[in-house]
């Protein structure tokens, strides 16, 4: 190991810290006494292996979220609003156009009363669940720098939730694409998010075909519409009367494995890549959606079998494996190695990263075949990452905020819904980012006036006990005995063990000095500019 890397580390209260905020959601309150006997080296080392931790806690959580372990097909047929219902709410539109808004609202009622038998709930409950079953992971998982690595990758691999049935696939696309890879060769991960339905529909690959195919006998069912990101008409919409759904080569897929997966937007690819990628990926479709069991399948009638040149590489026509080829090409090339190893050290060092740090990790990533364990643990047993400067030195996004201060202050959390409204609210819908970029992981997208107030607001409900599902001793927060200013510098001590700078300090303590509750000053701890950075 690198001199000045984990073992060199000393164990002091802001190394664990730091280990604990980058590596994970946060300390809860038993986590930095267990670190400190453990050691930061092995804990980092099974942390690295997640397959060999135990996680039964979390999964008797997640088993109470009734759609969270169902299939894609289970979710489609029992949670889709039936086309029938669709029809009827069309025409109950056109019926009320001019009714009052109480009115069309009772409509609406009325419908939902009527098909409800017809369904085991209704497709805002996945989404809902889905959502709660990622917070309830970030805050109670032993497998933290998993859910980390899993979460970077959904990021990285972004679908957006909103757009057709993809609430229904994200589950599949998580729980059998994501996490079973996220460890492992980068080039399995990205084949796998090529052939996943949720990857396929998103970014409109299965709309894709030779412009010079035999045209198809139908239209390909209720989601057929070709587009960027807008989305398609509601399932269970029909194609126009007399119409053919226009059809041709799709470039969506083609530019984002490129730009946004592979080789960055200056990784050396042209215009010209971009088309002769998506002639590479025609047929790489989608059977069975419109009976709610989609597969991915490559269809041979619509693919393209010319061949093709792709960054300066001759493809011969081959059916399914020329993409095949493409992902190789695209998974081994330098730039790759660059551009994920910069994204993996953003993540988890700095907005900015070292230079000599993004090289080791690249060059790691290039001589174990993109092996995405090795490259990570490059990373995060450098010395970099324990470097003083590299601590504070990130902004948490609301995700991580919220889970964080909810782990320190110890909270229960019988139901994870308002946490994820929350996080919501503060810009960061979970599953709900709508451009292929994903989420952005440093803090000008996160530091804001409005977002610092939605922050310290949230903050003061968690230790007030003002949000829904969830319980905080806050009187259990500081050692007995101390008030005013001396229960201010508890609370710190407890919450921010790397410390409060002398402002807020002093901002606290003149808060706390007016004859504050324990709740207030923990919430305006948590609150405070140190507590928004990991």
């Amino acid at each position: 190991m690198s001199p000045g890397g984990l073992q060199a580390a000393p164990p002091d209260e802001a190394t664990l810290v730091h280990v604990l905020n980058r590596l994970g959601y946060g300390p809860r309150p038993r986590d930095l006494e267990t670190l400190r006997v453990v050691g930061v080296k092995k804990w980092i080392d099974e942390q690295l292996r997640p397959e060999g931790a135990p996680d039964r806690g979390l999964a008797a959580r997640l088993a109470l979220l009734k759609t969270v372990g169902l299939s894609t097909p289970e979710l489609l047929q029992g949670y889709e609003i039936p086309p029938e219902a669709r029809q009827a709410a069309a025409k109950a539109r056109a019926e009320l156009e001019k009714a009052s808004e109480e009115e069309q609202k009772q409509a609406r009622r009325d419908l939902l009363k009527k098909y409800a038998p017809m369904m085991e709930g209704n497709p805002r409950q996945v989404l809902d669940e889905l959502q709660e079953a990622k917070v309830l992971r970030a805050l109670y998982s032993e497998r933290q720098l998993d859910e980390v690595v899993v979460d970077f990758w959904m990021n990285h691999f972004n679908v957006f939730a909103q757009k057709g049935p993809e609430r229904f696939l994200i589950g599949e696309y998580e729980r059998d694409v994501i996490r079973p890879r996220a460890w492992g060769r980068f080039e399995d991960l990205l084949l796998a998010t090529a052939e996943s339905p949720a990857m396929l529909f998103y970014l409109d690959n299965w709309l894709s075909a030779d412009p010079n195919a035999p045209p198809p006998g139908r239209a390909r069912g209720p989601y057929f519409r070709p587009g960027r990101i807008g989305g398609p008409p509601p399932p269970g919409t029909p194609a126009p009367p007399g119409k053919r759904p226009k059809r041709g080569l799709n470039e969506n897929y083609a530019r984002e494995i490129m730009e946004l997966h592979t080789l960055g937007v200056d990784g050396g690819y042209t215009q010209k890549d971009v088309t002769e990628v998506a002639r590479c990926f025609t047929g790489w479709t989608i059977r069975g959606l419109r009976q709610q069991n989609p597969e991915f399948i490559f269809d041979n009638r619509i693919h393209d079998h010319g061949d093709k040149i792709v960054l300066g590489q001759r493809i011969l026509g081959g059916g399914q494996e020329e993409a095949r080829r493409v992902i190789h090409i695209l998974a081994t090339h330098p730039s790759t190695a660059t551009f994920i190893s910069t994204k993996l050290c953003r993540r988890f060092v700095a907005d900015d990263p070292p230079a000599a740090l993004v090289d080791r990790a690249a060059a790691t990533f290039r001589q174990s075949d993109g092996n995405i364990r090795e490259v990570v643990r490059t990373i995060v047993t450098s010395p970099e990452f324990l470097a003083p400067e590299a601590r504070a030195a990130k902004v948490k996004t609301p995700l991580e905020f919220v889970v964080s201060a909810a782990r320190v202050a110890g909270a229960r959390v019988e139901d994870a819904s308002e946490l994820a409204r929350r996080i919501a609210a503060m810009g960061m819908p979970l599953y709900m980012q709508a451009p292929p970029t994903g989420y952005k992981d440093t803090a000008e997208a996160w530091v804001s006036t409005s977002g610092l107030v939605a922050r310290l607001n949230f903050a003061l409900d968690l230790t007030g006990g003002r949000i829904r599902g969830v319980t905080v001793d806050a009187a259990g927060l500081a050692p007995a005995g101390p008030d005013g200013p001396g229960l201010a510098d508890s609370m710190a001590a407890r919450l921010v063990p790397a410390g409060l700078s002398e402002s807020t300090r002093k901002a606290v303590e003149g808060e706390a000095g007016l004859g504050l509750d324990p709740a207030r000053v923990a919430g305006l701890v948590l609150g405070s500019p140190e507590f928004q950075r990991r």
